[in-house]
């Protein structure tokens, strides 16, 4: 989808030869501190702005200044801005004139749900409640891609799992594709199927969640002897160690069934595979390329 953009702002590098492709019906997480350019890339991806290099398409198709395709896009900003004296039932009187297939019905129900004035002014709306009004719009606009930008901050916590609920409840019945930036990974860890990390400007690594479950994992065992545990502990390719006594606490790449093989040729005293979080992972990854990522995003 960004195949080496690039975005200056005078002299600065806002985003620098970034590459991430996004496959539809996926949620697509992009994670960053502030400042990291995850807002400026999204607006490059909706065509809000134009890269100063690379290229951004969506469905092979380019969309700065392309009607055509942003008709597909909906984008849900980081602060959203709603015209003066703007009501939910007035800006969505306006988007239904844009986006087609706006559900209106569907819009005033769901209004009703989120206990959300139609016809309150969205000035005196708290910043929770313009986030759940945005989300509210960018689902009734039935797009195929809907691009949000820090969309959980400003919720509680009931209200991130609705609007979590309402994105899968969208994957399952029509063709979506959301894409979420965040500067909190322990946020998207439930939803995303891919997650990009994007640090200065660039993007340190892009990885599938599923695959990574998959080829990394926790391990802690105890072995009868030291020789028996250096032997084993050589056989597996160890991202990191701890040893706590005599109990070893790993992090290792590979199938868990081959890695439990291995282990068990030498008959440990006690060996068990434990469940890792998205952060573990990460944390692990990145510090084998150099980075402390618990210093970036956590």
């Amino acid at each position: 989808m960004a195949a080496n953009v690039k975005k200056l702002f005078g002299e600065v590098f806002a985003v620098n030869d970034v590459s991430v492709t996004i496959k539809s019906g996926e949620v697509f997480g992009l994670i960053g501190t502030n400042g990291a350019g995850k807002s400026t890339l999204l607006r490059m991806m909706v065509g809000v702005l134009k890269p100063d290099g690379g290229k951004i398409l969506v469905d092979d198709r380019p969309v700065y200044e392309n009607p055509a395709v942003k008709a597909d896009i909906f984008y849900i900003s980081d602060d959203p801005y709603f015209l003066p004296h703007a009501t939910p039932k007035k800006v969505a009187a306006f988007y239904s004139d844009y986006y087609g297939a706006f559900d209106m019905d569907r819009f005033e129900d769901m209004l009703r749900s989120f206990q959300l004035n139609p016809e309150r002014k969205i000035s005196t709306f708290s910043k929770g409640m313009k986030k759940q009004l945005s989300v509210l719009l960018g689902i009734c606009a039935n797009t195929r891609y809907l691009f949000c930008d820090e969309t959980f901050d400003g919720l509680d916590p009931v209200m991130r799992q609705a609007v979590k609920s309402i994105f899968a409840g969208e994957l399952a019945e029509r063709e979506f594709t959301p894409v979420i930036a965040s500067h909190n990974l322990r946020e998207l860890e439930d939803i995303c199927d891919c997650v990009g990390i994007l640090h200065q400007g660039g993007v340190l690594m892009q990885k599938d969640l599923e695959e990574m479950k998959l080829n990394i994992h926790n391990i802690q065992c105890v072995f009868q002897s030291a020789d028996e545990e250096k032997s084993a502990l050589e056989l597996l390719d160890i991202v990191r160690a701890e040893k706590r006594g005599s109990l070893n606490v790993l992090t290792v790449r590979g199938a868990e069934r081959e890695i439990m093989s291995r282990i068990n040729h030498f008959s440990p005293v006690f060996a068990e595979i434990l469940p890792l979080t998205l952060e573990e992972i990460f944390i692990s990854e990145t510090e084998v390329v150099g980075y402390d990522i618990k210093k970036l995003i956590f």
